[in-house]
C-alpha cells in the first residue's frame, strides 16, 4: 500500500509538471505569433520552476526504486515517469527556445513567415496535449496517434527548410530574419519528436514493449 501511494504521488506530480509544460509552450507559440517580448520573458524565467519540479520528482522515483524495488507494471510506471519527466523538461528548455527566438524578432526588420506557422504550432500543441491524455487515461489508442502525427510535423518543418532557402536567394538582405524563423520551426519540430518520445513511453508503460524505431507499429 506504501508503495501504491508513492507510485500515485510521483504520477501526480509528472502531471502537474506536464501541465505547466503544455502552459509554457502556448505562451512560446502566443509570444512568437505576437512578437511580445514580455511575454516571451514571461516563458524563460517560468523554466526555473521546471527544471526545480524535474529534479526533484528524479530523486523521488530513485528513492521508490532504492528503498521499494518495484516490479512488474510498478517497475515500468517508475521508468517511464522517469524518461517522460526529462522528456518534458527538454520541452519546456524548447519552448524558451523559441521564445528567444520572438525576441529576436522584436529586434528584426519584420517579415512574413515564410511557411504557416499557426498550423505547425497547433499540431505540436495537439500531440502534446495528447500524449499527456494518453498518460493520464493509460490510452493506447491516442498513444498511437501521437506516435503517427510525427511524420506530418517533420514533413512541415522540411518544406519549411525549402521555403526560407528560397526566400533567402529572392531576397538576401533578409538572411537574419529568415534563419530565425528556420529556427522556430527547428524547435517546434523537436518539441514534436519528444512529444512522441513520451507517447512511445506510454505505450511501454501499457504494453511493456520499447517501441522506438518501429514505425511500422504506427
Amino acid at each position: 500500500m506504501i508503495l501504491h501511494r508513492k507510485i500515485q504521488k510521483i504520477k501526480k506530480r509528472l502531471l502537474a509538471i506536464g501541465a505547466i509544460v503544455e502552459e509554457q509552450v502556448d505562451l512560446a507559440v502566443k509570444s512568437i505569433v505576437n512578437r511580445d517580448s514580455e511575454l516571451a520573458q514571461k516563458v524563460i524565467d517560468g523554466d526555473v520552476a521546471i527544471d526545480l519540479m524535474e529534479v526533484d520528482l528524479e530523486e523521488e522515483c530513485l528513492k521508490v526504486l532504492a528503498l521499494h524495488q518495484p516490479m512488474a507494471v510498478d517497475l515500468r510506471m517508475i521508468i517511464a515517469v522517469l524518461k517522460i519527466n526529462s522528456d518534458l523538461e527538454r520541452i519546456g528548455d524548447l519552448a524558451v527556445d523559441a521564445t528567444e527566438r520572438a525576441i529576436a524578432l522584436v529586434n528584426q526588420a519584420p517579415i512574413d513567415f515564410p511557411f504557416d506557422f499557426t498550423t505547425m504550432s497547433q499540431a505540436v500543441q495537439k500531440m502534446l496535449k495528447q500524449s499527456i491524455d494518453a498518460l493520464i487515461n493509460l490510452d493506447m489508442d491516442l498513444a498511437m496517434q501521437v506516435c503517427a502525427s510525427d511524420d506530418a510535423v517533420d514533413a512541415m518543418h522540411a518544406e519549411v527548410y525549402r521555403r526560407v532557402e528560397e526566400a533567402i536567394l529572392q531576397h538576401p538582405e533578409d538572411i537574419k530574419q529568415e534563419l530565425t524563423c528556420l529556427s522556430v520551426s527547428r524547435y517546434l519540430e523537436r518539441i514534436a519528436d519528444h512529444t512522441t518520445n513520451i507517447a512511445e513511453d506510454v505505450i511501454y508503460l501499457i504494453q511493456g514493449n520499447i517501441v522506438r524505431h518501429q514505425d511500422t507499429i504506427y
